[in-house]
């Protein structure tokens, strides 16, 4: 098991969910498998951005028909830091993106560290 990349799975709640993993990641990437909509949305967070941001991905056509965009940033109830606490670790946040963290569907996440940060 490399000790910079965690991958595992979480049940959604539709509130925050924090995941624990021991690192701080500087990337993240979580997919929400059981998508009841069929849009698979993605929300990816990279080291630097702002907590509760990411970049979401929905496998729908970007048409202009929907209010539903193939690809936007968010600002808001994304993907965060976790500082945690020293019975659990650091890791980090999933937000309460209702596409996303939909309760009782499948999240699947990978986290990344930079191997220097070990």
């Amino acid at each position: 098991m490399n000790p910079n990349i965690r991958t595992g799975s979480v049940e959604g709640t539709g509130a925050a969910i924090n995941v624990s993993l021991g690192f701080v990641p500087d990337y993240v990437k979580v997919f929400n498998y059981d998508d009841a909509g069929s849009l698979f949305p993605t929300l990816e967070w990279w080291n630097g951005m702002t907590d509760g941001h990411a970049l979401k991905t929905t496998s729908i056509a970007d048409d202009g028909t929907t209010s539903k965009k193939s690809s936007e940033k968010i600002t808001s109830n994304g993907i965060s830091e976790y500082a945690g606490s020293t019975s659990d670790g650091s890791g980090f946040t999933i937000g309460a993106e209702s596409d996303v963290n939909a309760s009782g569907e499948t999240i699947f996440y990978m986290a990344v560290r930079d191997g220097a940060a070990a």
